[in-house]
């Protein structure tokens, strides 16, 4: 048991790329993790493993899996994540979540780049066990912000909660070649309202992103990549200092806009 409460992190993950790159979005993710206390382990919700159920990882040793084209960088298909599993906080997540089925995955998924490519930065030891939970297809945002609620009495156990994705994220609409680019005026509006929401502590804002009729079509066209964030918030505690980092839109439609949540 820790002294205080876990921190929950979200963080905008943008390409796979910055998994190899040393930049200012890499550099924030590990300055951030170094001014907090080591968490016990890790449980990660990441944007890339869509399941037909809520999943845990549940392996000893989760393999790292390189799910994105070969169009990237052949060093990206090179990096591993030897960061051990936890089988025994998969059963506690599944205990959290009763009498919502769970299922305990001990060979199918492992550690994908959601995770992985800002694991690598912030804790690059590899030495902190991580579990990666799926996310039901099939929910509402309401019952993912109350799963991410259950789930809280992992922050007392010394678990950090990480939601990975992006608030923004239309990669159709990114200009690839050039990160400086401003964002589109839809992008900013629905990042404004989305960061909003969080620093005002008004979920039923963020869970209603859909109803922005005019920007949520462009900003999350489909909405896997804004999905941890719920989860994320369902995890946030009344009391919780709520900082952001990386708050920027690059390449014009990639949000990486990152939220920090401190027991205060």
């Amino acid at each position: 048991m820790t002294s205080s409460p876990m921190l929950v992190l979200f963080i905008g993950h943008g390409s796979p790329v910055v998994a190899i790159s040393d930049n200012a979005v890499s550099r924030a993710w590990k300055a951030v993790v170094d001014a907090l206390p080591r968490p016990k382990a890790i449980l990660c919700v990441s944007a890339h493993w869509e399941t037909r159920i809520t999943a845990v990882t549940a392996m000893a040793r989760p393999k790292t899996i390189h799910d994105f084209g070969r169009s990237l960088p052949a060093p990206l298909f090179d990096v591993q994540y030897p960061a051990p599993g936890d089988p025994a906080l998969a059963r506690r997540v599944a205990e959290l979540l009763a009498p919502t089925p769970v299922a305990l995955d001990e060979t199918q998924w492992g550690l994908d780049h959601g995770t992985w490519s800002v694991l690598v930065h912030a804790y690059p030891e590899a030495d902190v066990p991580v579990v990666q939970l799926g996310m039901n297809v099939d929910l509402s945002p309401a019952e993912r912000f109350e799963i991410g609620r259950r789930l809280t009495p992992l922050r007392d156990e010394g678990v950090l909660i990480l939601g990975s994705g992006n608030i923004v994220h239309n990669l159709g609409a990114m200009d690839f070649g050039n990160a400086d680019r401003p964002p589109y005026d839809w992008a900013t509006r629905f990042n404004d309202e989305i960061r909003g929401a969080i620093l005002d502590d008004q979920p039923e804002r963020a869970m209603g992103f859909a109803r922005m009729t005019a920007e949520a079509p462009l900003a999350a066209p489909t909405p896997e990549h804004y999905w941890p964030l719920l989860y994320v918030l369902g995890a946030r505690r009344p009391d919780d200092r709520v900082s952001l980092f990386n708050d920027r839109i690059e390449h014009g439609s990639l949000g990486m806009t990152s939220v920090l949540f401190e027991a205060a």
